[in-house]
């Protein structure tokens, strides 16, 4: 049985003065430097960076100063982040000949003054624009529960080094699904806090009205502690809505939660393991409510439009210039959507605001609505289409269905990876994510819950087969 870390036990190993970071460093490297061709997780490994914060984490320690609750824990960051020295690649060939970048991303920094060390940068979709990270440039990543299976994406690469126990932690980014479709796929916890909630300076964004940016971790107490570290105001980001550090545990507290499963939507569009999924999660928290996201369907095709408006806005020049640079997958759905009418988009802005009115509206009622977080497992790689309901339908785009249209209005959610996949029926025995859904600023009770959800044993981070 493989030993996985658990971050906050190490950090209390080290601040205990009973592991040395750098001992760790060392440990984590070799891993890597063995186990990653299997996942291909791994674009950049910073060898000689986090040797050095690793030694400045027990220096401080043998100082008698404290280096933060995350000291000398092992963190890898998705390649859309600034790392101080490295270009930033966002999964793209083109940013090769940008210059490197000049500092550590906002959420980074966040990460090192928690006492965290940094090993690298991680595999993803080009300019985070898919659900699979099968990226032509740079390769597949691949799923640590078959080989042959998709990681899932845009944050493939951030899940794959989680579920495959090199790092404890890692950040991702999610516009409509890119951290909770990768945590579905791969088995294990993801974050998508509210819209707003955290600094996305030093960050290559994708379509900025939805990006979001959170941490993967294997349970619910490590993923508290890096949201907790990754908290703080910047006053440089103005898309940030900044409301003071609002701390969460893993405490299994949910007294007075009130919680329904969607349905509508997301009772259909998928296979059986997806609806069986949330069906285990509600019987074991004894819910029967049903409620239904109105226009959930509406606000998935909105957000389509506006992403492929945004995105293709933001890389005109490039399209312009160097089309023959991009993967091809992603150059085709940027050139669509620079060349859709504008008419379209300002509909599609309009038709979003009035479906996240009618959304929020919800949580006068509840305060937790469950929903599938994948409409299957992994596919394999290079997997074209799939049938559902009777139809041939593309696998990448149907990724999201249930993520899309949550992400668009920016609710926060939590991926919360289903224990024993196999009682469930999934096949192979392949993992598969609920999606904890709240209403903006209550990631507090997302947090309760998952901890009560791991603590009962249903939803917890299935070990890995390949």
């Amino acid at each position: 049985m493989r030993r996985f870390l658990s971050a906050a036990a190490l950090a209390a190993e080290i601040r205990a003065g009973r592991r040395k970071a750098a001992e760790v460093v060392e440990e984590r490297l070799a891993d890597i430097a063995q186990r990653n061709a299997l996942s291909n997780a791994f674009t950049e490994v910073t060898a000689a960076r986090a040797r050095a914060e690793a030694a400045a984490v027990d220096a401080k320690l043998a100082a008698g100063q404290d280096p933060g609750p995350m000291a000398g824990v092992p963190v890898a960051v998705k390649n859309l982040f600034d790392l101080a020295g490295l270009t930033t690649l966002a999964g793209a060939k083109i940013e090769r000949d940008s210059p490197p970048a000049a500092a550590d991303a906002f959420l980074v920094q966040r990460l090192r003054q928690a006492g965290a060390v940094m090993l690298g940068a991680l595999n993803m979709d080009e300019y985070a624009y898919g659900f699979t990270t099968e990226n032509e440039h740079y390769g597949p990543c691949r799923n640590p529960h078959g080989r042959e299976r998709m990681a899932g994406g845009s944050s493939g690469g951030s899940a794959v080094a989680v579920a495959d126990g090199l790092v404890p932690v890692t950040l991702g980014s999610d516009t409509n699904g890119s951290i909770r479709v990768p945590a579905s796929l791969c088995g294990i916890w993801g974050l998508k806090p509210t819209y707003g909630r955290l600094s996305r300076r030093g960050s290559f964004l994708f379509a900025a009205s939805f990006d979001h940016l959170g941490p993967f971790a294997r349970d619910v107490a490590d993923l508290a502690l890096a949201y907790n570290a990754l908290q703080g105001d910047d006053p440089q980001d103005h898309a940030q809505q900044w409301r003071g550090v609002e701390p969460v545990s893993a405490v299994a507290e949910i007294a007075g939660l009130r919680i329904a499963v969607a349905d509508d939507h997301f009772a259909r569009n998928g296979h059986a393991e997806a609806f069986a999924a949330v069906e285990a999660v509600a019987r074991a928290l004894g819910v029967t409510r049903r409620v239904t996201i109105p226009d959930a369907a509406l606000g998935r095709a909105a957000a389509f439009l506006i992403t492929m408006a945004e995105g293709a806005n933001l890389h005109l020049p490039n399209l312009r210039r160097r089309a023959g640079d991009f993967d091809r997958a992603t150059r085709d759905r940027f050139l669509a959507g620079a060349l859709l009418p504008a008419h379209w988009v300002q509909q599609a802005q309009r038709l979003r605001a009035a479906y996240q009115a009618k959304a929020l509206r919800l949580f006068d009622e509840v305060d937790v609505i469950l929903a599938p977080a994948t409409p299957y497992v992994a596919p394999r790689i290079g997997q074209d289409m799939i049938e559902v309901d009777g139809q041939s339908i593309p696998v990448r785009p149907n990724l999201g269905v249930y993520t899309q249209p949550i992400s668009c209005i920016g609710l926060p959610v939590i991926a919360a990876p289903i224990a024993e996949p196999a009682r469930i029926g999934t096949p192979e025995g392949l993992p598969i994510g609920v999606q904890l859904i709240a209403a903006p600023w209550k990631e507090a009770s997302l947090f309760r819950l998952a901890a009560h959800l791991e603590k009962l044993g249903v939803c917890a981070a299935p070990e890995p087969k390949a």
